[in-house]
Formats: structure tokens, C-alpha cells, sequence
């Protein structure tokens, strides 16, 4: 495993037992989660940050709000993670506000407010909210029995798109057939198909590549989940990398997360997860390989370059906020599992 690797996943093993150690009777799928948010913010874990942040969240919310379940945790590392906390959070708390005109509240929702709040201006959601939920109905009605209130939020992350609303279902229902064709029909192919939409590839490259890096790492003796798991991959995937190459760094992330405390053993996490967690490492970005931040004068230089630049990059920040949205997702899925599985197990 190459160092930066190394030292990323070094890094999460810490972030999560530090998170671990402010909040101990939060459910185990939700830590790995916690840990990810600080690591893609490139910030090191704060206790008095994290204390502050709890503080916040439960002196301004209800017992039965949506910010207080399975998201609660996520939503005080993504404000201990930045900047101004308290500010970010009255604009959270706004957005929520703002998507609860089109949408009904849920957990689902409440991620779709924290991550929309940093990405798109206030002004903006109200415009945003209603094309969402349009593309959000018509996914109804073409996978009635599958599309959930998860659905909603990338019906909202797609609204940003630049594409039209029949381009895009056009895209969906796509990948979404090519997809059926190595992967069990369920929430987690459909949502695999709603990220691969979030890039204006030709469907079939996408698909081929999701189907091509879940085969590698089969053939290599590794174990990929085919459900609320799959999404991570296909984001993973949105980057264009060679199959080989993926999973070999899947696999090693994986071998060194066997080791760790959680992860080994008969009680530590199955193989599944592990392997969604050893590929959401690798769906952080190289930090040597970021863009420098843009210099003064040089927004106006931006604004002259072609359309098709311009869409391209605004596909390219769609996709990484897919891979950030399917984690959650995938989270409150897992926990949602474990929860119903402990509950009938008494």
C-alpha cells in the first residue's frame, strides 16, 4: 500500500476512535462515517470543538426532530469539521426549512440541508427544491416500490445538474438496466444508478466499469457487498480509473483495515462493510492532486470559458458529492439493518 494511502487510513482508524471516545453509545456503523467527514475536510478531531457542536445542535432541536436520529452524529462532525459552526447551522436549519415546502421531513432531508447548505446559495434552494421534486415524482413512477425518501435527496443532487430533467431519467433508466444485469434488483442498484447520473458519460462506460471493478475484486479473492454497498463503488468508479488499479487499492486498505480493532474477529464488522469502507478511503482526493484555489481576478477569467467546460466541471462536483451522499445513505441503511436486526433478536 502506497504511504498516502497508508497514512489516510492511519488517520481514520484515529478520527474514529477519537469520535468514539466523545460519543460512546452511538451505533458502530456510524463512527466510520464521522471519521470520513473529517478526513475529507482535511481536519484533525477536537473534542471542545466536537462538545461545542453537540451542545448546538441539541439546545436548537426537539426530541423528535429529523436532525436528531441516525444523522445527529454526522451533522455535529460536519459542523465541528468547518468553519463558523453556528453560522453554518442556522443556514442548515433554514435549508431544511426551505425543503420541507416540497419534500416531506426525514433523515434523508436533513442530510440533503447539510449538504446542500455548503454547495448552493440560499436563494437558490427554493428554485432547486422544485425541480427536485419533479425528477423526484417521476422516479416514482418509474420504480414505484423502490424509490424511498433517499431517493428525494438525489433527486435533489441532480436538480443541480445542467442537463435536462428528461436527459437525465433517460441516463438513470440506463445504467439502471445495464447495472440489472450482474447486480439483484433493490434500493442499492437504484441508487447506484442515481450517482453514475451524476456524470454525463455515455451509460455504458459507466456501467461497465462498476460491473468491471465488482468483478476484479471477486477474482482477487475479496468480498463487495451487492446492496446499500454498491452506490460507494459506483462513485468510486466516477473517476475513471482502471479496474486493476482500483482493486488492488481496495484490497489493500481492506487487508490493513482487518487488522484494526472493530474490523478483526468474529464481533468486528463483516467483510462487506469493510470493503464499502476500504472504498470510500479511496474516493478521497489525492491532496497534492487538488486544484490550486483560484486568485484574485481569476473568476471573471472562468466566467469566458466555454459552456462545455463549465458543465464539465460542475459534473465533476456532482460526483464527489455523490460519493459523500451514498456513504450516508448507505450508513443510515446499515444502521437501519442492525438496528432491526438487534430488535429481533430479543
Amino acid at each position: 500500500m502506497n504511504e498516502l494511502l497508508q497514512e489516510r487510513a492511519a488517520r481514520f482508524i484515529e478520527n474514529r476512535d477519537a469520535i468514539r471516545a466523545v460519543f460512546k453509545l452511538e451505533n458502530d456503523y456510524i463512527y466510520p462515517v464521522c471519521a470520513h467527514i473529517f478526513l475529507a475536510a482535511n481536519r484533525s478531531v477536537e473534542r471542545e470543538q466536537l462538545e461545542r457542536c453537540r451542545v448546538l445542535v441539541k439546545s436548537t432541536t426537539g426530541l423528535f426532530s429529523s436532525f436528531r436520529g441516525n444523522v445527529k452524529l454526522p451533522l455535529i462532525c460536519m459542523l465541528a469539521a468547518g468553519d463558523e459552526p453556528e453560522e453554518r447551522w442556522a443556514r442548515m436549519q433554514r435549508t431544511y426549512a426551505l425543503l420541507k415546502q416540497d419534500f416531506p421531513g426525514s433523515e434523508y432531508l436533513a442530510l440533503g440541508a447539510l449538504l446542500l447548505t455548503d454547495a448552493v446559495k440560499e436563494e437558490d434552494i427554493p428554485a432547486l427544491a422544485a425541480r427536485g421534486k419533479g425528477l423526484y415524482r417521476r422516479m416514482r413512477k418509474e420504480h414505484p416500490f423502490l424509490t424511498g425518501q433517499e431517493d428525494s435527496v438525489f433527486a435533489l443532487l441532480l436538480a443541480q445538474s445542467p442537463r435536462s430533467d428528461d436527459e437525465l431519467l433517460e441516463d438513470m433508466e440506463a445504467c439502471y438496466a445495464l447495472l440489472d444485469e450482474r447486480f439483484p434488483k433493490g434500493d442499492g442498484l437504484q441508487t447506484a444508478s442515481h450517482v453514475l447520473a451524476a456524470s454525463a458519460e455515455a451509460p455504458t462506460d459507466k456501467a461497465y466499469r462498476v460491473i468491471s471493478l465488482y468483478n476484479t475484486i471477486e477474482e482477487r479473492g475479496g468480498k463487495y457487498g451487492k446492496d446499500h454497498q454498491l452506490p460507494i463503488l459506483a462513485a468510486l468508479t466516477l473517476e475513471q480509473r482502471f479496474a486493476d488499479d482500483l482493486a488492488k487499492d481496495i484490497l489493500e486498505l481492506d487487508a490493513y483495515l482487518a487488522q484494526q480493532k472493530g474490523y478483526r474477529g468474529v464481533f468486528g464488522m463483516d467483510r462487506r462493510t469493510r470493503a464499502m469502507h476500504a472504498a470510500m478511503l479511496l474516493s478521497l482526493p489525492d491532496p497534492s492532486a487538488q486544484a490550486a484555489p483560484l486568485q484574485a481576478g481569476a473568476a471573471s477569467a472562468a466566467q469566458q470559458q466555454s459552456s462545455l467546460t463549465m458543465a464539465a466541471a460542475q459534473q465533476t462536483t456532482l460526483a464527489m458529492i455523490a460519493v459523500q451522499q451514498a456513504l450516508m445513505c448507505a450508513v443510515l441503511a446499515s444502521s437501519a439493518a442492525s438496528s432491526a436486526s438487534t430488535s429481533g433478536a430479543h
